[in-house]
């Protein structure tokens, strides 16, 4: 999958696609819905497939110290709409010129004469421009008058209820319900970043850490974890257990939240390697201890514990929840 990040002067032979219009944080299963729409689409007219979303997401342009809140930031969710057969990614920078880019010169300057759309996919709730003053309605009427299709899909939900939607997903991280939150999401959710240098207090107690750097991703509920952890090799992810704690170690009056994983049977070097977290279970909340010995005997616990849950989804990497899910009008 190509990522073009300029509408101004993009590649000729990056135009002329279907294109899926969204933020997409957290690619859950109602994105999902409406990007498998445009590859649907693209398919039949024999014409690639796009995804548009803007980084930084908007809402951390416009409040930049409000705490972290994305699933699934800037280029990170490239991965995931990739998996979807999506050919190309526009991800369009979101800046103070961008943002004052009123509706109607978003639909022209944009999709039209940027990339210049055959036809666009969006979700029911869709708004775009300056003040977010425009919708779906404006699109349909863009698209009458400026010779490109456009598809709305509706609100898609599970069985019927409540739709899919970021909120929700946040809402059950931050209660550290990660499996109510894969099932919203259709696959485990996870946290990709940079395995950095700590100060080697989990090699000490006898349980090694990779300390991965979360950058902009939403916290779960802090505790302990029982995950897989995916060493990054290209395009290549080598899926191993473990145990993972998120949270601030207030044993050792740690400051901020950091993501430190235990990665069982496994001694190699991987500083600087970027790694996948992903999130299967809640195993207890954090809790401050007397000293070291206790916390190795309750290390070594949850050791047990994650091993029993993670045997439980597999022997080779985190599988997506099987559930339905159908379009609501």
């Amino acid at each position: 999958m190509r990522i073009i990040r300029q509408y101004q002067g993009a590649p000729e032979d990056a135009t002329g696609t279907v294109v899926a219009l969204g933020n997409f944080d957290g690619v859950h299963r109602g994105h999902q819905a409406v990007i498998g729409e445009a590859v649907r689409i693209a398919a039949s007219m024999g014409v690639k497939s796009a995804v548009m979303c803007f980084d930084p997401h908007p809402r951390r342009f416009f409040s930049p110290d409000e705490p972290l809140f994305e699933l699934t930031p800037g280029e990170k969710k490239a991965r995931h709409i990739e998996a979807l057969g999506v050919d190309m990614l526009y991800l369009v920078h979101f800046d103070k010129t961008f943002a004052s880019l009123a509706a109607e010169l978003f639909l022209t300057d944009v999709l039209v004469d940027g990339f210049e759309v055959k036809h666009v996919v969006a979700g029911y709730d869709f708004v775009f421009g300056r003040g977010r003053r425009g919708d779906v309605t404006l699109l349909e009427e863009a698209g009458a008058r400026h010779g490109f299709g456009v598809t709305i899909v509706p609100a898609v939900s599970r069985n019927g209820g409540t739709p899919f939607s970021s909120t929700m997903i946040r809402n059950h991280l931050s209660a550290g319900r990660v499996s109510h939150a894969a099932e919203l999401i259709g696959r485990v959710w996870e946290i990709e970043g940079e395995v950095q240098t700590g100060d080697q207090r989990g090699r000490q107690i006898g349980f090694p850490t990779a300390n991965v750097d979360p950058g902009n991703y939403v916290m779960p509920a802090l505790g302990v974890y029982a995950v897989w952890v995916g060493i990054v090799d290209g395009e290549q992810t080598e899926w191993r257990k473990g145990v993972a704690n998120v949270g601030r170690r207030p044993t050792f009056n740690g400051d901020g939240v950091k993501v430190e994983a235990h990665i069982f049977d496994f001694d190699e070097d991987i500083y600087g390697r970027t790694v996948r977290i992903a999130f299967i279970e809640h195993l207890r909340p954090e809790q401050k201890f007397d000293g070291i010995e206790a916390i190795r005997a309750q290390i070594e616990m949850d050791c047990v514990k994650a091993r029993a849950v993670l045997e439980a989804t597999g022997t080779d990497g985190p599988r997506p929840p099987l559930i339905a899910a159908s379009t609501a009008g």
